[in-house]
């Protein structure tokens, strides 16, 4: 049986459309809204749908949203406020026990339920360090990182990590039980279900100027304990409950999952962000039918995500490096898509490939020092130049740059500016970077098209390539940005 609710995922900064736009087309969800990292949600929907949710990174039933809470100079006052806003309603916790309760078919610890590392980054990290290739390690350096990091850094908030949390679980343990023991508050009863439960708290703003993210998750899990009796376990609960305020909103939910939406199974060996390839993937238009390049596939992450989720269509694959190219064909014997995807040792400036043969050009355009882009002036041009060439009259260029790629790419298009259309194919017109984008999608099954927050009116060009929008993305520590172009015309003219 479905069970409908109101839920918020959590997502990477520039992604947030991304999601809005899945959410509704993947579920039908409505009262769909986002904030810097969150987008909140109602849905009828059963577990193994929710699960299928791709741009996203952890899902959370939603307890209480709230905007920014009042910040004053008084820790005690500012603490109670705090409490009184989680506890005032018990009836809304019981209510949303239950359902997490239907939604994960247990009965108090089953299945794992939230016993993640409250740190997922550093745990994801540990996991993916036999990965064979020095970019590998820097793409995980860079994208794995957790939504709860990105956010914090992006507000400049307080997070704490899991060392201090483990070094003060003894002390918090034993205030929390005597705080209990004393309290003369008659709790609520809870169906005569005893729950284990901690708090990860996040605090950012105005708000971690006073308090810390461990003062306020300790008096919210005292006021619980008083309310219903559950168990403080801060290493193995049943129930882990998310706490995150900020100068924008207030939001407490428990993850519905025990491993965040973005770890795919499908995956043996991680390379770029999964969320950030589907998004890419999806930009492309792929329909049934059409032929799919990656003339830089690495380990393959764009090409298993977009064959996942459109697999009538036709992917290939090409790399100048055999150990990557080795790494992709784990990958796609992992996800069991051998028949879909085909790889082929080429270099992206010179590949053995029909003129327009394919419909979709999706690529992650390598950096970082071990590639030596920034040193090869031409790479941008000549790589731009053999995509052009390859893909048919209509169809989609998709890249991700780094920012100094897009710096680049900004002088390739304003270079041909003052040169006649005869003299250059490294583009005209001029192009304007962007802040943030917002994406409405236009896809082919799930997203149908993104809505762009930077559409150029003079729309500069390379060749017979038109730029169709910017999207500025996290990978974590840094930020990238998502090119997509379409072809309008044969290549030359």
């Amino acid at each position: 049986m479905a069970a409908g609710g109101r839920f918020f995922c959590t997502a990477g900064r520039g992604l947030e459309p991304f999601l809005a736009r899945e959410l509704r087309a993947r579920l039908g969800a409505t009262e769909v809204d986002y904030v810097a990292g969150k987008v909140f949600f109602t849905a009828d929907a059963e577990p193994s749908e929710l699960k299928k949710i791709k741009s996203g990174e952890r899902l959370f039933l939603l307890i209480k949203k709230h905007g920014p809470l009042p910040v004053s100079g008084h820790k005690g006052k500012m603490l109670h406020e705090i409490k009184s806003l989680v506890i005032e309603e018990p009836k809304d916790w019981l209510d949303v026990i239950a359902a997490w309760k239907n939604l994960r078919g247990c009965e108090g610890k089953k299945d794992g339920v939230s016993q993640e590392n409250p740190s997922p980054c550093k745990r994801k990290s540990e996991e993916e360090m036999d990965v064979v290739t020095k970019r590998q390690k820097t793409e995980q350096v860079r994208e794995i990182v957790s939504e709860e990091c990105q956010a914090g850094a992006e507000e400049n908030g307080v997070v704490p990590d899991r060392k201090s949390d483990e070094e003060g679980q003894p002390e918090t343990e034993a205030s929390l039980e005597d705080s209990s023991k004393s309290s003369g508050e008659k709790p609520v009863e809870n169906e005569k279900h005893s729950f284990s439960f901690r708090v990860s708290c996040r605090c950012s703003g105005a708000i971690a100027k006073i308090l810390t993210s461990q003062e306020i998750g300790r008096a919210i899990g005292i006021a619980l304990m008083k309310q219903f009796r559950w168990r403080a376990d801060l290493r193995n609960p049943d129930l882990e409950i998310f706490v995150h305020l900020n100068d924008i909103h207030s939001a407490v939910g428990i993850p519905l999952f025990s491993l965040p939406l973005a770890n795919r199974e499908y995956i043996k060996t991680a390379g770029l962000r999964s969320t950030i390839a589907w998004a890419m993937a999806s930009l492309a238009e792929i329909s049934a039918g059409d032929f799919v390049l990656d003339p830089m596939c690495g380990l393959g992450t764009i090409l298993l995500e977009a064959a996942t989720e459109w697999p009538e269509a036709c992917y290939w694959g090409t790399d100048i490096s055999d150990s990557q190219l080795e790494g992709a064909g784990v990958n796609i014997k992992t996800a069991g898509l051998v028949d879909k995807i085909e790889l082929l040792k080429a270099s992206v400036k010179a590949l053995p490939l029909p003129a327009e043969s394919f419909d979709a050009v999706v690529s992650d355009i390598p950096f970082g020092k071990k590639f030596k882009i920034t040193k090869d002036v031409r790479f941008l041009p000549d790589s731009l130049q053999e995509m052009e060439r390859v893909l048919r009259v209509g169809g989609t260029v998709v890249l991700l740059l780094s920012q100094d790629l897009h710096k680049r790419m900004d002088s390739i298009t304003k270079s041909g500016e003052n040169q006649s259309p005869n003299t250059s194919s490294d583009g005209a017109g001029e192009t304007t970077a962007v802040e943030t984008s917002s994406s409405d999608g236009n896809s082919s099954s799930v997203v149908k098209g993104v809505e762009e927050a930077f559409l150029s009116s003079r729309q500069p060009r390379f060749g017979s390539l038109v730029l169709d929008g910017i999207y500025e993305v996290s990978l974590g520590k840094t930020v990238a940005f998502i090119y997509k172009y379409r072809k309008v015309s044969a290549a030359g003219n």
